[in-house]
């Protein structure tokens, strides 16, 4: 029989490079389905300021960048390919701005949706008639506005809280939400409601042992959910001269990955916890992220009727 392959990748974070290489790794890696696990949209806006000169001045990563008018395209694309929204400015408006924290969130938020919409309109542009499932869920990032977007597209699949059949016949069920962070993120939930949760969605499964689990946040103390511990001031915690390293992954998600068996459980949230593990029977993985670097991380993975996962291979681009 056929084998099928998707692509997952996942916490790309408003790179509008990670993005565009995500919408074309469908045909560039010849997979039946993409799959975005979640933090698609960005975390902040870099005012562009406009001089008395004409020139144009913007800091990220820490340097301020100028520029003339005709370099103007080129900052605007370095900004929104590292996952940052650029907005132009003038210094008299970006004064006004920072003294008006409700202001800033609405224009955060227009700034959001307006990408957000241009990202749809490009997915359906170079995949509609391709034949490739597209697959957007959302993250523990992601606003909750940015679901009814998603849902209204007449191609990309916002896949949360439902069960989506994956091309082959696998099922797959997809939860965005994380246990709690030190960031008061837009999704995040204590463990036993998001044990709830995941429960909620398992009883959705005909065969939970033959499904997929998209869970944003992975398994806790695995190989999948190191990261550096932070104290009350989020710093990192030093012992002996070293960061202290830590499991901050969720306990619902491994206890449910642990009981019901699934075939894979696909997750990120963790960027630099790039890897794979083994819980019982199930393959975990987490392609890790590099979407400030323009750099896509993912896994091509191949399933087939009587293995279930028969192989995967992670890559980056």
């Amino acid at each position: 029989m056929k084998d099928y392959k998707f692509f997952f990748a996942t916490d790309i974070h408003g790179s509008d490079l990670c993005l565009k290489k995500f919408l074309n790794s469908g045909k560039f890696y010849d997979v039946d389905a993409i799959i975005m696990g979640g933090d698609i949209t960005g975390k902040m806006i870099v005012p562009i300021v406009k001089g008395i000169d004409g020139t144009y001045s913007a800091s990220i990563f820490g340097r301020k960048r100028a520029v003339d008018s005709s370099e103007l395209s080129q900052l605007r694309k370095f900004i929104s390919d590292a996952g940052f929204y650029p907005h132009e400015i003038s210094l008299e408006e970006l004064e006004v701005l920072k003294a008006d924290p409700e202001a800033v969130d609405i224009l955060f938020q227009k700034l959001m949706k307006s990408t957000m919409s241009n990202w749809l309109d490009m997915a359906e542009d170079r995949l509609k008639g391709t034949g490739i499932q597209v697959i957007f869920a959302p993250g523990n990032d992601d606003p909750f506005f940015i679901d009814e977007m998603l849902s209204g597209s007449d191609l990309v699949i916002n896949p949360d809280g439902q069960v989506i059949e994956l091309p082959g016949g696998f099922p797959m069920i997809s939860i965005g939400y994380s246990n709690i962070t030190p960031w008061s993120s837009p999704r995040e939930l204590e463990e036993d409601a998001l044990a709830k949760v995941i429960q909620e969605q398992v009883l959705k499964l005909d065969n939970p042992e033959n499904a997929i689990f998209n869970l944003h946040v992975p398994p806790k103390d695995t190989t999948l959910d190191q990261a550096m511990q932070l104290d009350e001031d989020f710093r990192p915690v030093i012992k002996s001269g070293s960061p202290v390293i830590t499991g901050v992954g969720s306990s619902a998600v491994r206890e449910a990955i642990e009981k019901f068996q699934p075939i894979m459980s696909l997750h990120g949230h963790i960027h630099e916890s790039r890897g794979e593990a083994k819980i019982g029977k199930t393959l975990a993985i987490n392609p890790g992220s590099e979407y400030s670097e323009g750099v896509l991380r993912g896994a091509i993975v191949t399933l087939s009727a009587k293995k279930g996962v028969k192989g995967y291979q992670f890559v980056s681009g």
